[in-house]
């Protein structure tokens, strides 16, 4: 039994942020019902590569993972009308849209929460529903980039850097769509009331400040870029090895730094700790020797000692060949449905519940797979569906 078995989430959301939050659902049992327009292009649904022997992309057999799918064009009278008796039998509706678009179109919570009092809405934006830049568009980038955290992140002499991580898409939308949703369950198992979620990914990116934000708001100094111990500003950082590795340093406490100092034969750094006065010199001493020898060489050197530094992996290294996170169920196997002799390899789910762990039921459909298995159990006949199909309904 999944830790959600018996939740039904609507799902009308599209690229990444919504899509990986249901998916974080639906592997703990939620039935997830996604929602999309045949002629809509979705970036990462549509995007190539292909699952091997399939016409589905990999991103939709992952993004789609324990999922049902369906097409409805949400501008079509009668698409309204299915989305109300699907309303009826969900319990949490997820959209993505820009704010006041589900309102246009019929389906905001107000009007909805009047057919199930129960229903809990979910909505991500870029910047919320309600302040001057609600209906502006945006990404990732913009969202780090307007909460202020690229403003000390990068080099002083490069300025801000990319890392090709969706922060904010993930870890702001995706994440605090998931605690929100959850919270609000527990609200309408005391009070049996849904309600509505405003899930902000600025919001989120915001609160990335984390501890530098609490340091601004008491001292009014402003943190700059290599001037903050996790920011470049200690010897905590990444070292190039003699082959074109990197390793990682994340030595911060007295015993780590000492061990890490001992590690590579450099004791005088020890009274110094990671943040010594003569940083620069210290950085570049550092820099040298770890570029003596290669990797793996590092690696013997470590191996069993308590220093915190780890190998900056490739991406084949971390999901394919590293012993722990293999141990740990990253990475998994997924029946392709509609090919019962073809698995795909997809990246695992972080959740870990020892009483209902999580389940990999078969990975993502085709787009609009369910729609008339859906549609059918609503009660439309045969006749009724392929009619909506030719007025273009789905």
């Amino acid at each position: 039994m999944g830790a959600l078995d018996g939740l039904k989430i609507l799902d009308f959301t599209t690229l990444l942020p919504g899509p990986y939050a249901t998916l974080m659902l639906a592997d703990m049992g939620a039935q997830v019902l996604t929602v999309s327009a045949r002629d809509r292009l979705d970036l990462a649904r549509h995007a190539p590569p292909m699952a091997p022997g399939t016409q589905t992309s990999a991103n939709q057999a992952w993004l789609g993972r324990n999922k049902k799918t369906m097409f409805l064009n949400l501008k079509h009278p009668s698409a309204l009308e299915i989305v109300g008796k699907l309303i009826m039998r969900y319990d949490v509706l997820m959209e993505q849209f820009r704010p006041g678009v589900m309102a246009k179109l019929g389906l905001d919570y107000q009007r909805l929460q009047v057919l199930n009092q129960r229903l809990i809405y979910c909505s991500i934006t870029g910047y919320g529903q309600y302040g001057p830049l609600r209906d502006r568009a945006g990404h990732d980038i913009n969202y780090l980039a307007r909460s202020g955290n690229m403003s000390y992140s990068g080099r002083r002499q490069t300025g801000p850097v990319l890392t090709n991580m969706q922060v904010a898409d993930i870890a702001s939308g995706s994440l605090h769509a998931v605690i929100s949703v959850l919270a609000a369950l527990n609200h309408r198992h005391v009070t049996g009331l849904g309600q509505y979620i405003d899930v902000s990914m600025l919001d989120g990116a915001m609160a990335f400040n984390a501890l530098d934000s609490a340091a601004f708001l008491a001292s009014n100094i402003e943190p700059q870029r290599e001037g903050r111990m996790l920011n470049g500003g200690s010897a905590y950082d990444f070292y190039e090895t003699k082959d074109g590795h990197y390793l990682s340093v994340g030595s911060l406490e007295p015993q780590f730094w000492r061990e890490f100092c001992l590690c590579i034969g450099r004791p005088q750094h020890i009274e110094g700790t990671v943040m010594p006065d003569k940083l620069d010199e210290v950085k570049t001493d550092i820099r040298a020797v770890i570029k003596s020898k290669t990797r793996d060489e590092w690696l013997e050197v470590f191996a069993g000692k308590d220093a915190c530094v780890e190998p900056v992996l490739s991406l084949s290294e971390a999901l394919l060949h590293d012993e722990h996170n293999l141990a740990r169920g990253m990475t998994v196997e997924v029946e392709m449905p509609l090919h019962s002799k073809l698995k795909i390899r997809q990246v695992g789910s972080p959740l870990k519940l020892s009483n209902c762990p999580v389940c990999y039921k078969h990975a993502g459909y085709p787009l609009g797979h369910h729609t008339r298995e859906v549609l059918d159990e609503l009660g439309y006949s045969e006749a009724a569906m392929d009619d909506m199909e030719k007025h273009g309904v789905f």
